[in-house]
């Protein structure tokens, strides 16, 4: 990996983490479209088009991490098997209300941002800034969806 100046024995550990976090990815990916496909009710409008762009959103990233895995000269894990054994999240019902909806994403945003602080623990550990400057940028993004998510949660509750 001389083109890097990257040591391919200590990306491996980092490897391992992205790997994890693209499965995250690809059930949070998942998880959107059903709630996309499945909201219904007073909500409806502003949910169905709020988790399209989500769902977007986490297909670019889901690219992205691949990427970033082959940059580091290893191979993106790409089953659905092996996404639901690897990942923090679980798959969910399609006959939830919009606040559950809600909920449950904002419950899943907090286990794919303590996987992105591990993928930015071993990425510094081992001196790959490319890495931690991405996952970087996408805590950044999670955290301020989740922070949108919660206000809508909030305005619900006070009703």
């Amino acid at each position: 990996m001389n083109y890097l100046n990257l040591d391919k024995n200590k990306t491996k550990d980092t490897v391992k983490e992205l790997n994890i976090l693209l499965s995250d990815y690809h059930m949070y990916y998942q998880k959107l479209r059903n709630f996309h496909w499945n909201i219904v009710g007073h909500n409806f409008f502003d949910l169905h088009e709020q988790f399209e762009v989500m769902y977007d959103d986490a297909k670019l990233k889901v690219d992205e991490i691949a990427e970033r895995i082959l940059t580091l000269r290893s191979y993106p894990e790409s089953n659905l098997s092996t996404y639901l054994k690897l990942s923090n999240l679980k798959e969910s019902t399609s006959d939830k209300e919009d606040v559950e909806m809600v909920s449950e994403l904002l419950h899943d945003h907090g286990f794919i941002i303590t996987q992105m602080r591990k993928v930015i623990e071993v990425a510094d550990a081992n001196d790959d800034e490319g890495t931690i400057d991405l996952i970087g940028a996408y805590i950044r993004e999670l955290e301020k969806t989740s922070w949108m998510l919660d206000a809508w949660n909030n305005k619900l509750a006070d009703k």
